[in-house]
């Protein structure tokens, strides 16, 4: 029971993700000619823009001639996190949301790189390279890790040296120099 209840949270966060990404991916190609920029504000035109963009790369326009190599990747990553996700102890919450959001960005690039050969890119900020709510996702889904291992790996240090102060005080309290009795 636990396992169905594990697949229901990891597919109803990494779905309603994807559904968000299909949308707007579909908003912006069917209102948008390809290379076409809109903003609601000529003003903000150059710092913040939605732009119709294609993309045969990985995140952000990297690599764009390894579109295969990706599709192969975001289908292993996939069927990993799938497999993994259940297995991850209840008390790790900020792995059991960044997994989701791992999932739900490959699969969102999946989908377009199977449906239409290409990933539909579209949020554009000043120079940064034009992205969507897929590889934002995977973007924040790996930051949540690094934070979380970041912390779990202080936590740890912590306890081991609070145990070495235990076992310090323990050794020095059991071998404490005898004093030597003296009368002179």
């Amino acid at each position: 029971m636990r396992k169905v209840r594990d697949y229901l949270v990891l597919l109803g966060i990494a779905g309603g993700i994807v559904a968000l990404d299909q949308w707007t991916k579909y908003l912006v190609r069917s209102r948008l000619a390809f290379g076409e920029a809109w903003s609601p504000w000529e003003w903000l035109m150059p710092y913040a823009r939605i732009v119709h963009w294609n993309n045969t790369g990985a995140a952000f326009g990297l690599f764009p001639a390894a579109g295969v190599i990706f599709t192969i990747v975001a289908i292993l990553v996939s069927v990993a996190i799938i497999y993994y996700y259940p297995r991850v102890p209840k008390n790790q919450i900020g792995v059991r949301i960044a997994l989701p959001m791992q999932l739900a960005g490959a699969l969102g690039n999946l989908i377009d790189r199977l449906s239409i050969g290409t990933v539909t890119d579209f949020v554009s900020l000043g120079a940064f390279p034009v992205f969507n709510v897929a590889d934002a996702s995977i973007s924040i889904g790996v930051a949540v890790l690094v934070v979380v291992m970041f912390l779990e790996d202080r936590r740890t240090r912590r306890q081991v040296k609070a145990t070495q102060e235990d076992v310090d005080e323990t050794e020095e309290e059991g071998s404490a120099p005898e004093e030597e009795n003296s009368l002179g």
